[in-house]
């Protein structure tokens, strides 16, 4: 026994050992980086939640990896993905808490007097790996001030989840490529006893994400591009009547649900089709084969207008100005998206997150699995929280307060008609942009 436990200790500690194992390249890239910490530095980083056991995992080893080889400890506080927000205003209020924050869409603008200018970082990322996609500037540069106040990170990309047998026992042999098309599988799969399920509850990812791909698709708009409110309009009447009628299709209580929801009723076998990302596939692929064999992924399909209108849970990183280690700050999140350490995040994940800069888009995961793939292509036509506006604070308190998923509910669970729902939403959305 005291042999057999020893044997074992000496392969857990080779494990561990392997894991934290600083690839040349990597040290390499440390070496010749200009942002050299700071004496004595140490970091905190604030970020999301993973939905994916190796998000966690890898991400930590990476960061262990920094520690190693930069002798900078981090400290790395693990948040819901609704609290992130929250605690990043308190942050910009008391000018206090981590030294990092990785938060969602828009929230940078809420604050960038609070932020370190990050431009030399994006620049030298972007240069090395083929640029970002063409969204994430929105989100992460700020026109007025002409510097980068965030790092894109990417997105947990949102794709149709579906069960391919039950869609296939409804009478369709594809993935209808249009909304029209999906109201109609959504029907017949209700029939056979197999309902939808698509939050209508304050889910930062999954609400504000499958909402906006409807309003877009019809054609509507939140502002005009002087921030006017726009949504007053016959394309936000349509895209309220396809909610209505899709809202049919649905499982009942999707009006409290959160983001775990919807991933938990469809591995229960509850529903049958919704929005989500990879997190779906990735457990049923560990704990649920039969459902991972039995289901698949699809792009959104294009709504009345024809065009791409996806949307997706933007994540990027920002500094904050009361960090006494914006040189360690800037090193850390340079290391933790360098190629030696991002692309094994991403392969373990199995393309959970779609990274912004775009030449991880070639990576050999995406194609290892015709499930995975779609995932890949996420980003591709991809639109900004306030199209079609300008990023700022109204976009990102409006998406912060869930104004679109609040005017499908208000109809559809709280029974206001679409015009009293709309009128609500305009008068919320001027006070924003105003403010």
């Amino acid at each position: 026994m005291p042999h057999l436990r020893r044997r074992r200790f000496l392969e857990l500690s080779a494990a561990s050992a392997a894991a934290t194992a600083i690839p040349e390249a990597a040290r390499a890239a440390a070496e010749a980086s200009p942002w050299k910490p700071e004496k004595g530095a140490s970091l905190q980083l604030l970020r999301w939640s993973e939905f994916v056991k190796n998000d966690h995992v890898i991400w930590e080893e990476n960061t262990k990896k920094f520690t190693q080889l930069t002798g900078v400890p981090v400290q790395i506080q693990w948040l819901s993905w609704p609290d992130v927000s929250p605690k990043s205003a308190l942050s910009a209020q008391t000018n206090s808490g981590p030294d990092i924050t990785m938060g969602f869409y828009n929230d940078p603008f809420l604050y960038p007097d609070k932020l370190v200018d990050v431009s030399d970082l994006a620049s030298h990322l972007s240069h090395k790996y083929g640029g970002f996609a063409s969204v994430a500037k929105t989100y992460a540069y700020h026109e007025g001030e002409k510097r980068w106040i965030g790092i894109p990170i990417g997105v947990p990309g949102n794709a149709m989840n579906f069960r391919r047998d039950w869609m296939e026992q409804a009478g369709f042999q594809s993935f209808p490529d249009d909304t029209e098309g999906m109201l109609k599988l959504a029907q017949a799969m209700k029939k056979q006893g197999h309902p939808t399920g698509f939050t209508l509850g304050h889910a930062v990812g999954d609400g504000n994400g499958w909402t906006h791909w409807i309003f877009w698709g019809h054609g509507a708009k939140q502002v005009n591009p002087d921030n006017s409110p726009a949504i007053n309009s016959e394309a936000t009447l349509a895209s309220i009547d396809y909610v209505q009628r899709l809202y049919e299709t649905m499982i009942d209580g999707v009006a409290s649900w959160g983001d775990p929801s919807n991933n938990q009723a469809f591995l229960a076998g509850r529903i049958g089709l919704t929005m989500n990302g990879i997190s779906i596939w990735y457990v049923a692929k560990d704990q649920y084969p039969q459902i991972a064999a039995a289901m698949d992924h699809a792009i959104p399909g294009y709504g009345p207008l024809r065009v791409r209108t996806t949307f997706n849970t933007f994540t990027q990183a920002f500094i904050w100005k009361y960090s006494k280690y914006p040189n360690a700050a800037k090193e850390y999140i340079r290391f933790m998206l360098d190629e030696a350490q991002a692309a094994p995040w991403v392969d373990g994940m199995r393309g959970y997150v779609t990274p912004a800069l775009q030449g991880y888009w070639k990576l050999p995961i995406w194609t290892s699995d015709k499930k995975i793939t779609p995932f890949r292509d996420v980003l591709v036509g991809q639109r900004f929280d306030g199209f079609n506006g300008t990023p700022g604070k109204g976009a990102a308190q409006t998406m912060d307060s869930f104004v679109l998923v609040d005017m499908y509910a208000d109809v559809c669970i709280n029974k206001m008609t679409p015009k009293a729902a709309v009128q609500k939403a305009e008068n919320r959305i001027a006070g924003f942009y105003k403010g």
